[in-house]
């Protein structure tokens, strides 16, 4: 098993461009959390945007990522681009928040400013949780703080280069359901604008090297992570817990029916 870092360690790691591989969750479930958290993965990254999920179920994951044995530490994509979501994953005791449609330079400045305490950024401070383990002077919190800006829009692609070179930032994200969406696709895996795709990533990629920023994609399986991960990028997820669930349920319900008499 993988040794665990501390948030420090791991935003460290993270800004130095090191390789690092996380998990994605979408379900309620701290128990799943706790087993995830001791699997070996980097980080497990809570989906408030798309997840099933609160606040409360929120904190209770990244209260589980805490367990005994936990190589993990908790990422949070927020909801949005908005202080108070942003704050209240950081309050929660998230290592660092993953902020969506970011189309823009000012867009990540504002994600930047939310995670930052004053004279840096807008960030209230009250972190609650997150005071017990990140910081809690604000310097040493933002030491320990990562933010990381989504590329998924046509806005995001096209103003990429000035994303990554925003003040403060510590990485880009690519979604690539909706970056396909973005550049023609008509569906979230449509093959027929793969070309167009591979660019766009090729794109984004160089941006976060020239910046010197990590770079991370969202992927479907290990296998992509590994692939990605291979092209260059720095960090990436493998989705997601609720699609494993139902194709490890799937696999295993047709291995029985096969071997019945």
């Amino acid at each position: 098993m993988a040794t665990g870092r501390t948030s420090a360690e791991f935003t460290a790691a993270l800004r130095a461009r090191e390789r690092l591989i996380g998990y994605w969750s979408l379900l309620d479930s701290p128990i799943a959390a706790e087993r995830l958290a001791r699997v070996g993965y980097d980080y497990l990254a809570f989906d408030a945007q798309h997840g099933l999920f609160g606040y409360q179920g929120m904190l209770n994951n990244l209260l589980a990522t805490d367990t005994k044995g936990s190589t993990a530490v908790g990422m949070v994509r927020v909801e949005a681009n908005d202080l108070t979501y942003i704050g209240k994953a950081l309050d929660a005791g998230a290592t660092g928040v993953i902020v969506p449609l970011i189309d823009n330079a000012r867009d990540a400045a504002d994600a930047v400013a939310a995670v930052r305490y004053p004279p840096l950024g807008r960030r209230s401070y009250g972190p609650m949780r997150a005071q017990l383990r990140i910081g809690p002077n604000p310097a040493d919190t933002h030491e320990q703080t990562a933010v990381l800006a989504m590329i998924e829009t046509a806005d995001g692609l096209a103003n990429v280069e000035e994303i990554c070179a925003t003040p403060g930032l510590d990485g880009i994200y690519v979604g690539p359901s909706d970056l396909r969406l973005a550049i023609g696709g008509a569906t979230s895996t449509d093959p027929s604008v793969q070309e167009e795709f591979e660019q766009a990533l090729a794109r984004i990629s160089k941006a976060a090297e020239a910046a010197g920023i990590a770079a991370g994609i969202h992927n479907a399986d290990g296998a992509s992570a590994a692939r990605r991960l291979a092209e260059g990028w720095t960090f990436a997820s493998v989705a997601a817990d609720v699609v494993h669930l139902q194709q490890v349920a799937t696999s295993h319900l047709d291995a029985a029916r096969g071997g019945a008499c």
